[in-house]
């Protein structure tokens, strides 16, 4: 995911900033930026299997086994490579996460990354300062974002996998699908160059004016 810097050569990396790419100009990679960003919708696998895996990973992180998270991530992995017929991306689980620090503030975090020319998916299970593991919805989150990466590179036909408002909403709906949690309509922002940010306090706002919504009409 970008962040203000330029992307390695071969990998993409979320940093957790929620900013969408910029319109490439050349024709081509405008082309592909649009139809990601229009995309919105996903085939999801059955979530039986997934969610009893997700739960399995939940207990792993819990428990700080980086092998077990790293299996299940890979099983995880595999389910989804089989309901979209591709290839199964390896997955490596890592330690403490990349960062910088400068005046005493971390001001670059990896989360984790997809390298093009392997198809290497790679999650750091945590934190950069404070050394401990990080959250089940963080890493499965991390995961689903480099999932989806892959399925656009090698299934849906972008093969500079931008980060578009499309992209996004397909990740989360994986996401939401693997933990079996309500899918939150993101509200964007379009800011002065023309890229786009999600506004969390209106997203979860919505999302908690419908649970409170939700409720009223149950004790009605």
């Amino acid at each position: 995911m970008s962040s203000g810097e330029s992307r390695p050569p071969n990998s993409i990396c979320l940093l957790y900033a929620m900013n969408t790419d910029s319109i490439p100009r050349p024709k081509v990679r405008k082309q592909e930026y649009l139809r990601s960003d229009a995309l919105r919708t996903l085939q999801l696998p059955p979530a039986e299997i997934l969610r009893g895996r997700a739960g399995l990973l939940e207990e792993a992180l819990a428990s700080e086994d980086r092998q077990s998270v790293q299996r299940i991530c890979n099983d995880i992995a595999g389910i989804i490579a089989e309901e979209f017929a591709i290839a199964v991306p390896p997955v490596t689980v890592l330690g403490v996460r990349p960062h910088r620090v400068s005046g005493g503030v971390c001001v670059y975090e990896k989360f984790g990354d997809y390298n093009f020319q392997t198809s290497q998916i790679r999650l750091w299970m945590r934190t950069a300062l404070l050394q401990k593991v990080t959250s089940y919805g963080t890493l499965l989150s991390t995961l689903c974002h480099e999932l989806c990466h892959h399925v656009d590179v090698v299934k849906l036909g972008f093969p500079n996998t931008f980060h578009t408002r499309g992209f996004y909403e397909r990740a989360g709906l994986l996401y939401h699908h693997i933990r079996n949690t309500p899918v939150r309509p993101l509200i964007w922002v379009e800011q002065d160059d023309g890229t786009y940010r999600i506004n969390w306090a209106l997203t979860m706002g919505g999302q908690r004016a419908a649970s409170k919504k939700n409720h009223q009409m149950r004790r009605g």
